[in-house]
């Protein structure tokens, strides 16, 4: 039991370092910035589960609003007020439920793979349009049109992702069985 909860321990430290290091890895792509950290996000999420997936991403969510600079523009407390800062609970919210697909059955497939990432992002670029919508035209003072909030933070920036969804479920269906991590019931404690 206690190698365990190390194992759960070091997998969820690993993936909040992929996330970190995803935020500054960037695909040079005209008009909207590209990361991998949607695909460290999901893969978090498919390949611990549910539960460890999330937790990773509030960890790196707590650590760079602690101020540790592990967010694509640096960190601290005053991150939630950037636009941007509804992807990041978004993250942790798709995490989930890439997870909750994936932890399903002991095998997952492909396509009940690219399902939960394909749920997943949806959730991701919801969090992350309302939030952009209200920070910006209710707080920051810097009103933004639904034309342009769809443009700029979905029609621009989703394809890329999508890719990586495709990507995910497909690392996902080799790396699960190999990797062989446990999967999460209902009835578990936490971590």
């Amino acid at each position: 039991m206690r190698n365990g909860k190390l194992k759960d321990h070091i997998l969820c430290a690993i993936f909040t370092a992929l996330i970190a290091i995803g935020a500054f890895i960037r695909i040079p792509v005209p008009v909207v910035p590209f990361t991998l950290q949607f695909l460290f996000t999901t893969l978090a999420g498919v390949l611990l589960g549910s539960r460890l997936g999330a937790i990773s991403v509030i960890i790196y969510i707590a650590l760079g609003l602690m101020g540790v600079p592990v967010f694509a523009e640096g960190g601290g407390p005053g991150y939630i007020f950037k636009p941007s800062f509804g992807y990041l609970p978004g993250f942790a919210l798709g995490a989930w439920i890439s997870g909750y697909f994936a932890e399903r059955t002991p095998r997952p497939t492909f396509k009940s793979l690219l399902l939960g990432n394909a749920l997943n992002l949806a959730v991701v670029y919801l969090c992350g349009m309302v939030y952009c919508y209200v920070i910006s035209n209710f707080y920051l003072g810097t009103p933004i049109a639904l034309w342009p909030l769809v443009l700029y933070c979905f029609i621009l920036a989703v394809p890329g992702d999508a890719v990586l969804c495709v990507v995910a479920a497909v690392l996902g269906a080799r790396l699960v069985p190999v990797v062989g991590v446990k999967r999460c019931s209902a009835g578990e404690n936490g971590l």
